[in-house]
């Protein structure tokens, strides 16, 4: 079983993320499980949400503890929330930023990927200006990074979940998918 847990900012969309992932695997014949966890979240506040996708059922219910992925919606949480607890050497973390990822400097040694997917979000006219959706464009690269799905799988599962600019939406996610770069450890 993969378990990815989403870090991000009340408004950007990482409960929607989770949930096009969970589809886009769900249509790839895996066994899904996605939810968010929530306090009294406004906009703009942190927001945790999950991921599992296995071969087999998932009997699992609890937040994800160890992860396999972790990404990062707003790479200014970098600095106000421990993001990486339950870090496992094997882990792989994926942020929204314009560096590359070796001058991200995450405190830990695990393999990073970056994908400026605020510019992307921007560029199709995702959100604002000031406050752009970026879970379409993190899937979209997302699955580049982990291969747990397909980029086809990704576009079809946006045109069902989405509640809005699916065309939007898939081309960010498709130009996320082209525009990821990975690093090493």
């Amino acid at each position: 079983m993969i378990e990815i847990r989403y870090h991000g900012r009340g408004g950007q969309g990482a409960v929607i993320a989770s949930k096009i992932l969970a589809e886009a695997a769900f249509r790839e014949d895996n066994y899904v499980q996605s939810f968010p966890y929530f306090g009294v979240e406004r906009r703009g506040a942190p927001v945790t949400a999950f991921t599992r996708i296995g071969k087999d059922p998932i009997r699992v219910r609890s937040e994800i503890y160890n992860p396999d992925f972790i990404v990062i919606l707003d790479e200014a949480l970098l600095k106000q929330v421990d993001m990486f607890y339950g870090v496992k050497e094997t882990s792989s973390v994926l942020v929204n930023t314009s560096l590359p990822p070796d001058k991200l400097d995450v405190g830990h040694n695990i393999r990073k990927a970056t994908v400026d997917a605020t510019s992307i979000a921007i560029k199709h006219r995702l959100g604002s200006k000031n406050f752009p959706i970026v879970n379409t464009s993190i899937i979209g690269a997302l699955a580049k990074v982990t291969g747990l799905v397909s980029i086809d799988s990704v576009g079809a599962a946006i045109r069902k979940v989405s509640p809005a600019k699916q065309e939007e939406n898939e081309l960010a996610a498709r130009e996320a998918y082209e525009s990821v770069v990975i690093g090493g450890e």
